[in-house]
C-alpha cells in the first residue's frame, strides 16, 4: 500500500476557511429571516416554532462549518509532486486519494479570491482533460513554485 502524502497546507487554511464558511452560514441564516418575514406580513397563519427551528438549524450548522470543519479538513489534507504524478489525499466523511499523472496536466495556474490576498494565499489549480484539481490553500511564493514545479514537470507553458 502507498504511503500517504508528506506536505500539509499552511496553518493559515484553517483561519481562511473559517471566513469562508462562515460567509456561508450567514447566507443560509437568511432562511430563517426570509421565512418569519413572509410568514409574518403575506400569510395569516403563523408558526412561530418553525422560525426557531430554522435558526437553530443554522446556530448548529455555523458551529459545525466555522469551528469544528476547518480544522479537520486542515487536518485530512495531504499532497505532494512527484517526477511523473501529484498525490492529493482530501475529505473529512469520504476520504478521496487522487493521483494525477504529469502527462495529463493540461494547465496549471494559481489564483486568489479576496480572502486568500488578505492572507497572502493563492490555490493551485491542475487541469487535465477531464476535470481540476485543486491545492486550495498554499503561501503565495509557494504556490507560485509550484505551479512552476507542475509546469515544467508536465511541459506546460505558463499563461500570459
Amino acid at each position: 500500500m502507498r504511503k500517504q502524502p508528506e506536505l500539509r497546507l499552511p496553518k493559515k487554511a484553517i483561519q481562511v476557511w473559517r471566513i469562508q464558511n462562515l460567509f456561508d452560514t450567514l447566507f443560509f441564516a437568511l432562511v430563517p429571516v426570509i421565512y418569519f418575514f413572509v410568514q409574518a406580513y403575506i400569510f395569516e397563519r403563523f408558526f412561530t416554532w418553525i422560525t426557531w427551528v430554522l435558526a437553530g438549524l443554522v446556530v448548529l450548522y455555523g458551529v459545525t462549518r466555522v469551528l469544528i470543519w476547518p480544522t479537520i479538513q486542515w487536518y485530512r489534507f495531504r499532497y505532494e509532486v512527484f517526477d511523473d504524478e501529484i498525490d492529493i489525499q482530501q475529505g473529512v466523511l469520504i476520504v478521496r486519494r487522487t493521483l494525477v499523472p504529469m502527462v495529463r496536466v493540461q494547465h496549471v495556474d494559481t489564483e486568489q479570491g479576496p480572502i486568500l490576498r488578505r492572507y497572502k494565499m493563492a490555490a493551485v489549480s491542475i487541469t487535465t482533460a477531464a476535470t481540476t484539481h485543486q491545492i486550495p490553500t498554499l503561501n503565495t511564493e509557494d504556490a507560485d513554485a509550484l505551479r512552476d514545479q507542475i509546469a515544467s514537470l508536465a511541459s506546460v507553458h505558463e499563461d500570459e
